[in-house]
């Protein structure tokens, strides 16, 4: 197969296109390389990538048109796996328009892409934040998500209801994909794992909100690619079953569904501090603050669909994710 993977050269997208390769798929890579967090970091994932004779880059903007178009046509792509985002709920009160920008109008193009060369499955990334100020946890794609409380998962939101509109006009199979924190080695800067690290190696204290009582469904970025790769050969079909009055919001009458990609595993971040302070040997200096705008009490995620349909078992506990998350580190910045 040959599979454009967007995004190719960040965090999840990276850690993707490795495994396909590996695999023996063909990968076309899509990626700017913008600054948004340090280029060395994404040039660096490249340089891995580029080792295979498998891969090939396209260094191109998702709100380019015309390149996004192009590249289509060219490459005719098997499948594709949308992971290029503006990422980062904090970073979207200070740049709505960078969301908009790549998160719509970018992926409109990718919907425009494969309504022209017809792939049999588009996957993309959707997140846990879509489901806002909804409470009932576990959270489960089969409940309403219509409530985001920040315009990072506001965008998302919109990937879904772009998606299926397009699954259902033009018969496109789409998968989204609600990722749940997710952590390890190549990791973005701007997350908490890899700040509380830099920051815990130089002494210097770190911000902890929600005074370290917030619960997260941490998820190992190898278990989410595993559940990633696994999709790539299932697209959905029409559900029969589907009906306008019961409405369930995670399968449709067209080829679309959305599935959750979390460990359902709750953890409270003060314990995630606390493993990461064993694996650093290093103990944390710690700057209690209140919940920030945006920020939710609590994530899990409802995987028993994800299971059915993928075979996914999420299996890495965070005292390993988080090891061998220390372990690159060290390596990468050689401390």
């Amino acid at each position: 197969m040959t599979i454009l993977v967007t995004g190719s050269a960040g965090f999840i997208g990276f850690h993707l296109s490795r495994r396909l390769l590996e695999a023996g798929e063909a990968v076309v890579g899509l990626d700017n390389l913008n600054a948004y967090y340090d280029p060395a970091l994404k040039a660096a994932r490249l340089a891995i990538l580029e080792r295979y004779s498998g891969y090939r880059h396209a260094k191109l903007d998702l709100v380019d048109r015309e390149g996004v178009n192009g590249l289509f046509a060219e490459v005719r792509p098997d499948a594709v796996v949308n992971l290029a985002a503006q990422a980062g709920v904090r970073y979207s009160l200070e740049a709505p328009e960078a969301y908009v920008d790549s998160n719509v109008v970018g992926f409109l193009n990718i919907l425009e892409g494969c309504r022209a060369t017809q792939p049999k499955h588009l996957i993309y990334a959707s997140t846990s934040s879509v489901y806002g100020a909804n409470t009932k946890l576990p959270f489960s794609v089969h409940d309403p998500a219509t409530h985001p409380i920040t315009l990072y998962a506001a965008t998302k939101v919109a990937n879904e209801s772009m998606a299926h509109s397009y699954a259902h006009l033009f018969d496109i199979p789409c998968t989204g994909f609600r990722f749940f924190t997710v952590y390890g080695p190549w990791g973005r800067p701007d997350m908490a794992l890899f700040k509380f690290t830099d920051a815990m190696l130089k002494g210097q204290p770190i911000d902890v909100y929600g005074e370290g009582k917030m619960q997260r469904d941490f998820t190992y970025v190898e278990d989410i690619v595993s559940g990633l790769v696994a999709a790539i050969g299932r697209p959905p079909a029409a559900n029969p079953h589907w009906d306008g009055i019961t409405a369930d919001s995670g399968t449709s009458n067209a080829p679309w569904r959305v599935l959750n990609l979390g460990a359902s595993r709750c953890v409270e971040l003060m314990h995630y501090i606390e493993v990461l302070e064993a694996k650093l040997g290093v103990k944390a200096k710690l700057n209690l603050l209140p919940m920030q705008p945006g920020d939710v009490t609590r994530t899990e995620a409802d995987t028993a669909t994800t299971r059915a349909i993928l075979d996914y078992s999420p299996s890495t506990t965070v005292e390993v994710g988080i090891g061998h998350f220390v372990d690159w580190y060290r390596e990468y910045f050689q401390v």
